[in-house]
């Protein structure tokens, strides 16, 4: 019995060392400061070869777009809505029944903020965002950020 049940927990620790994650977005963010108290943040998407992720204009009934969030901070004033930087693609699909707008390779959303007062402060947030290849897409996913603005 114990030799079973060895076995067992051997093949399942085989088998769950085997399993591989899916990341195929890498984020990156930093801030940039662009005159006294004006900075640019960069969320920065590098996206594996064959895959793609959305963007914060995809269609209501597409794929989920990228949303970025800002946590709140008094000291901090944000310039609008995130600009995307990249090579943005658009395609009519089927399956969604709407025209999608989609990033491969890289994409950099920059976000103007401003300070309050000339003091350093954290600017922290989430990117939610999806990704597919040509036979899936995965679930969406959120990724926390925080960013020094000094």
């Amino acid at each position: 019995m114990r030799r079973i049940l060895f076995i067992m927990a051997f093949t399942l620790l085989v088998a769950s060392a085997q399993a591989q994650v899916l990341k195929p977005v890498k984020w990156g963010f930093t801030a940039a400061k662009k005159s006294a108290g004006l900075y640019e943040v960069h969320m920065t998407a590098t996206i594996d070869k064959g895959w793609t992720t959305y963007s914060q204009w995809t269609p209501e009934g597409g794929p989920e777009p990228t949303v970025i969030t800002f946590n709140k901070n008094p000291n901090v004033l944000l310039g609008g809505k995130a600009k995307e930087i990249g090579g943005m693609k658009k395609k009519h699909e089927e399956a969604f029944g709407v025209d999608v707008h989609y990033f491969s390779g890289k994409v950099d959303f920059v976000q103007v903020v401003k300070l309050k007062k000339a003091t350093p402060t954290t600017l922290t947030g989430k990117v939610s965002f999806m990704t597919c290849d040509s036979s899936q897409c995965l679930p969406p996913e959120e990724v926390n950020f925080s960013v020094q603005l000094k």
